[in-house]
């Protein structure tokens, strides 16, 4: 099971950006997905968060910005970008905090999936 993450790339302060997340492999389910982001010398921060019934959660950087979205039949998960800024810089990871697989025989779960990672950079 993989997670990979696109969609990050060059924008202008004041434009958009839509990010994607899907995860690759033989996955029965997912459970809460969220995006995060790491400023160059800074820590790595969430950004935002949706369970799987689509419930989200916000940071307060993001709000009224972004909105995070998923389409669970395509284990893909998103994150549109509005109104950017120069501080949205960072590179953004796609998380997912619990995955159950088909196995073989049987079902199994593995936690704390991360994507690879994708760069935005707002700039003019």
């Amino acid at each position: 099971v993989q997670l990979q993450a696109s969609g990050g790339g060059l924008a202008q302060p004041g434009g958009s950006l839509r990010l994607s997340c899907t995860a690759s492999g033989s996955i029965f389910r997912i459970d809460a997905m969220g995006w995060y982001r790491q400023a160059l010398g800074k820590q790595r921060e969430l950004v935002a968060a949706i369970t799987r019934g689509g419930t989200t959660n916000y940071a307060d950087s993001a709000k009224g910005r972004f909105t995070i979205s998923r389409d669970n039949a395509k284990n893909t998960m998103y994150l549109q970008m509005n109104s950017l800024k120069p501080e949205d810089t960072a590179v953004y990871y796609c998380n997912a905090d619990k995955i159950t697989y088909y196995s073989i025989t049987h079902l199994s779960t593995g936690y704390d999936y991360w994507g690879q990672g994708t760069q935005v950079t707002v700039s003019s």
